[in-house]
């Protein structure tokens, strides 16, 4: 009886190597963050911001809504920023130093930093722009896309884990007296609301494998690679299982 030839464990294993084997879309250098922008100083709003970074170019994902829809009979401008250099945190209430009721942008800087980047939705991104309130996003709602190129203080924090995302403008309505007929500490002839902190989000590296943004058409897309890999396995023990009883078969002259 010719006795069967056995190539069942090669088989396998190439089948698993090929399974396991890194795909080239994984191998790039780029750098996903990502964030929940949560409310400060008594704000309403609420709001999302995702960058994929490539050398110091990044592609910048926002959404925010629920913030002050108009200004002076205007769509109100909410400019917004990467800040940078501290502690990469968003600030409490224990840094409001004049007992206004708000952390303005210069209290709120020992926790969030100077600006790095600003996230204009046209023209500079510099940090000298960052109280340009032509280029800023208006109304109470946006969804912000933009590829920018980022300075290297601005790839040095995000890489280090102290980005933070603030965006600015305060309902005056909202205020303490006091805070409600203050100027802006950046802008004169602006009131502080224009341009005091409303969303704020510390930056953080996403997990490999995908980012989770909590909505429902995104949930569990960072497990698409596994279950790839869970159905690679699936089928090398199908081979494996089929070899057996063949192997088993010829062993008994079947």
């Amino acid at each position: 009886m010719r006795k069967p030839t056995r190539m069942l464990v090669p088989l396998a294993a190439a089948a698993l190597a090929v399974t396991m084997a890194p795909s080239a879309a994984s191998a790039d250098d780029s750098s996903t963050y990502q964030t929940t922008l949560d409310p400060l100083n008594g704000s309403s709003g609420s709001g999302m911001a995702m960058i994929t970074v490539e050398g110091n170019q990044a592609q910048v994902e926002l959404s925010w809504s629920g913030l002050p829809q108009t200004f002076m009979d205007a769509d109100y401008p909410h400019v917004q920023h990467i800040h940078i250099g501290a502690k990469g945190q968003c600030p409490t209430q224990a840094l409001d130093k004049n007992g206004d009721g708000i952390v303005d942008t210069v209290e709120g800087t020992p926790a969030y930093g100077d600006i790095g980047t600003t996230l204009s939705v046209t023209g500079g991104t510099a940090p000298e722009d960052a109280t340009n309130i032509k280029i800023a996003p208006g109304g109470s709602s946006v969804d912000y896309s933009r590829s920018i190129t980022l300075s290297p203080s601005t790839v040095n924090a995000l890489n280090s884990g102290t980005g933070v995302i603030v965006v600015h403008g305060l309902d005056p309505a909202t205020l303490s007296n006091k805070a409600a007929n203050a100027k802006s500490n950046l802008v004169p002839e602006l009131p502080l609301a224009a341009t005091a902190p409303t969303l704020c989000g510390a930056l953080s590296a996403s997990p490999t494998g995908g980012v989770d943004t909590g909505s429902g058409s995104t949930e569990g897309m960072e497990n698409i690679g596994l279950f790839g890999i869970g159905g690679g396995l699936l089928a090398v023990a199908g081979v494996a299982l089929v070899g057996r009883r063949r192997l088993h078969a010829a062993d008994q002259g079947e």
